[in-house]
C-alpha cells in the first residue's frame, strides 16, 4: 500500500496527483478528515471539488473506500454523489463506506460555530463543518458511526447525542433551529444505505491479500496534524502517514511508497503561524496567479515562499520516499524566487528545525534567492526539457531534503504533469 499526503498546511494539489496516478492502483482509500477537505480535480476541462469521496472516482474500474478514520457529513456526501451521477458516474458499483466512520450530525456544526464564536480573538479558523466536535465525541466514546444507521435503535441513539449537544449549546447561549437540517440528515442517511457499507478493515486487508495495489489518500496537510502540526491551529485528525494505518486498519508493514505533495511555494488557510507569509504585493500576486482561494470555504489563502525547515520536518515525520511539486507554473513570471532555508530565533541563533511552538516562539525566515525561469511551461515530456533555472530550483530542494522530486505539475489539467517514475 502506498500513501499519498500533503507536506504543508493542506491545499497542495493532492487530488490532481491521485487522479493522475490512480490508473496504476485497484483501490483508492481515504483515511482521515471530513468535509473540511476539498480535493480539486480538472477532468476533461471541467473542475470538480471532492470533499469526502476519494479522488479515484473518475476511473470506473477503481474501488474507492471511505475509511474508518473519516468523519462523514451525510448530506454533503449525498450531494457529491448526485453531482457525480449527473456526469454519468455510477458510484453504486465502486464506492465503499466504512461502518466505523464517524457521523457528523447537525448539532455538531452548531457546536463548531458556537465554540469559534466563544473564542473571539483566539479563533483557530475552523471551517465550521462540525469536524472538531465530531472527533471530540469519537474520543469521548459517545459518537455515532455509519454502522449505527443499520441498527433499529438509531433514532434513539441520535436523540441521546443531540440532547447532549443541545445542553452545551444552551451553555454557549447559541440559539438554533434544527428542523430543516435534521430533515436533510435523515433523508441522506436513508440515501447512503444504497451504497455498500462495509467492515472496512476486512475489506482493505482482503484486497492486500489478493495483491491489489492500494493508494491511501490523505486530506489536509502534515503541518495540520493534531499532534505534529502547528498546534493549536491544526485539524482534529492524524494527517501524517501513521494516520493511514489507524484510519484504514492496515499494519505498518504494508506501507510501501510515501508520496509527499507540496507546492513550489506555501499557502495556508485560516489562523496560525506562517513564517514565510508575504503580506505584500508579492503575496497578493501569488494569490491571484495561483487562484489561491479555499476549495471548500472560498476563503483567500495566505501565501508565502517555500519553507524548507517545515518541509524537511514533514518529510522526516512521514519518511517520505518521493516528492511531488505542484503549481510550478504560478512562479513562471517571477524574476527572483526565495526559499527559506533556516529560521532566526529571538536570540539570533539559526536553526533548520521547527521549534516546539511556532505560535509562541517568533522566528524570522532566512532566505536563499534564485533567479526565476521567466517563461511559460508547455508540452513538457521530460525533466530534461525544464529551463535551467527551474532545474536548479528543483536540484536545490532535492539536495536539501535528500528526497527526489519525481512528479511536477505545471498546470491544472491532467496533461500538465511530468513524472519520472512509472507508478
Amino acid at each position: 500500500m502506498d500513501v499519498l499526503l500533503g507536506l504543508q498546511w493542506g491545499d497542495e494539489g493532492k487530488g490532481k496527483i491521485v487522479d493522475f496516478i490512480a490508473p496504476h492502483y485497484q483501490v483508492i482509500a481515504r483515511f482521515q478528515g471530513g468535509p473540511n477537505a476539498g480535493h480539486t480535480l480538472n477532468v476533461n476541462g471541467l473542475k470538480h471539488v471532492l470533499h469526502q469521496i476519494p479522488s479515484g472516482v473518475f476511473h470506473p474500474q477503481i474501488k474507492n473506500l471511505i475509511g474508518n478514520g473519516v468523519v462523514l457529513d451525510l448530506h454533503t456526501l449525498k450531494n457529491e454523489i448526485l453531482h457525480l451521477a449527473r456526469l454519468g458516474i455510477d458510484l453504486t458499483k465502486n464506492l465503499y463506506i466504512s461502518k466505523k466512520a464517524q457521523l457528523i450530525i447537525p448539532t455538531h456544526r452548531a457546536l463548531d460555530a458556537a465554540s469559534e464564536q466563544e473564542k473571539g480573538d483566539r479563533k483557530i479558523g475552523s471551517t465550521l463543518r462540525g469536524i472538531g466536535p465530531a472527533y471530540a465525541d469519537k474520543i469521548a466514546r459517545i459518537g455515532l458511526r455509519v454502522g449505527d444507521l443499520l441498527q433499529p435503535d438509531f433514532k434513539e441513539k441520535y436523540n441521546t447525542l443531540k440532547n447532549k449537544h443541545l445542553e452545551q449549546l444552551r451553555f454557549y447561549q447559541y440559539p438554533i433551529d434544527m428542523a430543516q437540517e435534521e430533515e436533510q440528515f435523515f433523508e441522506a442517511a436513508e440515501f447512503i444505505q444504497r451504497y455498500p457499507l462495509v467492515d472496512s478493515e476486512y475489506f482493505i486487508n482482503d484486497q492486500l491479500r489478493k495483491g491489489s495495489r492500494i493508494l491511501a489518500e490523505g486530506a489536509q496537510g502534515s503541518l495540520l496534524d493534531i499532534d505534529f502540526g502547528s498546534y493549536p491551529f491544526v485539524t482534529s485528525s492524524h494527517t501524517v502517514v501513521a494516520g493511514a494505518c489507524i484510519g484504514l486498519g492496515v499494519a505498518p508493514r504494508y506501507i510501501g511508497k510515501v508520496l509527499g505533495v507540496f507546492k513550489a511555494y506555501c499557502t495556508r488557510v485560516g489562523s496560525g503561524p506562517f513564517p514565510t507569509e508575504l503580506n505584500d504585493s508579492t503575496g497578493e500576486r501569488l494569490r491571484q496567479l495561483g487562484h489561491e482561494y479555499g476549495s471548500t470555504t472560498g476563503r483567500p489563502r495566505r501565501c508565502g515562499w517555500l519553507d524548507l525547515p517545515a518541509l524537511k520536518y514533514a518529510i522526516m515525520i512521514n519518511h517520505t520516499t518521493e516528492l511531488m511539486m505542484m503549481k510550478v507554473d504560478v512562479l513562471n513570471g517571477f524574476e527572483q524566487i526565495n526559499i527559506c532555508t533556516h529560521y532566526q530565533l529571538p536570540d539570533g541563533t539559526l536553526t533548520d528545525r521547527l521549534p516546539y511552538s511556532l505560535s509562541d516562539i517568533p522566528v524570522k525566515p532566512v532566505y536563499k534567492t534564485f533567479v526565476g525561469w521567466q517563461c511559460e511551461l508547455k508540452d513538457l515530456h521530460s525533466f530534461d526539457q525544464l529551463p535551467a533555472e527551474l532545474a536548479a530550483y528543483i536540484h536545490f530542494i532535492e539536495q536539501q531534503t535528500g528526497v527526489p522530486i519525481t512528479a511536477l505539475s505545471y498546470g491544472a489539467d491532467r496533461h500538465c504533469t511530468l513524472v519520472k517514475n512509472s507508478y
